[in-house]
């Protein structure tokens, strides 16, 4: 069970929020970095570049405001059909970002951790995210979480081939699998008690999941805004979590 400490004992205070309701886990699916791009007649990786310093921004934010968990939609599974050019774009960012991050995150308590299929990657890509990791691995605060190439469904099936291999090796009963097992085999289970989000935020305007985080999210809050992510400052995160502290949570019940 992780243990959250911050060194930084400079709390952001908003008149807006209520600093006792702020949720634990926040995930954000990151859309609209070409888009943002393209209506400035600029190439599509300069909405990347400029989505990594709202990435910064938001970070320390979030660590600011008391958040434990922020997870952040990096690059899925099916990003890989992009252009070429693009991806290799996309595969090379994580080097320059953490190389000019990192002492900004340990300054700050925030631990690094990466969910995804990272064997897959460029080996300067993992050598990157991992060395980030590394860095990071005392830090005791906020947990920037990146799912990097990332897929739910893939997630879902390769935890369940792993449950499949426990009950072929006698190490578990079928009957024993319940909720509790199979999130034990999602890529979220080291995040413990935080593992499924309160909050998932997706930005520019879309309302769809793009096959993220399918089991962890049965029970969050969507907020969805139409600011595309290189344009999702720090005003307009607060009030998306100003949102999420309107909504009535009944997790399936009747409040009274």
């Amino acid at each position: 069970m992780f243990s959250f400490k911050k060194k930084n004992q400079n709390q952001v205070v908003s008149d807006d929020l209520d600093m006792t309701r702020i949720p634990k886990h926040v995930a954000i699916i990151m859309d609209g970095n070409g888009r943002w791009a393209q209506k400035r007649h600029l190439p599509r990786v300069a909405g990347h570049k400029e989505g990594m310093n709202t990435v910064k921004k938001i970070t320390m934010v979030a660590s600011d405001l008391g958040i434990k968990v922020l997870t952040l939609y990096a690059f899925s599974t099916e990003n890989w059909k992009r252009p070429e050019d693009e991806v290799n774009y996309l595969m090379d960012l994580p080097a320059a970002f953490f190389d000019s991050f990192v002492p900004d995150l340990i300054k700050n308590n925030i631990r690094v951790e990466v969910m995804g299929y990272t064997d897959q990657l460029p080996k300067s890509t993992q050598k990157a995210v991992f060395d980030a990791m590394e860095q990071t691995k005392t830090n005791t605060g906020m947990v920037l979480n990146f799912a990097l190439n990332y897929g739910s469904r893939a997630e879902i099936v390769t935890g369940m081939q792993e449950l499949a291999n426990q009950v072929k090796r006698g190490e578990l009963e079928p009957a024993q699998i319940d909720e509790a097992t199979i999130s034990q085999a999602m890529m979220t289970a080291p995040l413990g008690e935080y593992a499924d989000p309160e909050l998932l935020i997706r930005t520019s305007g879309e309302q769809r999941i793009s096959n993220f985080l399918l089991w962890q999210i049965a029970y969050s809050e969507f907020v969805f805004v139409d600011q595309h992510w290189p344009e999702f400052d720090v005003q307009v995160f607060k009030s998306a979590l100003k949102t999420f502290q309107n909504r009535d949570r009944r997790f399936g019940g009747l409040t009274k």
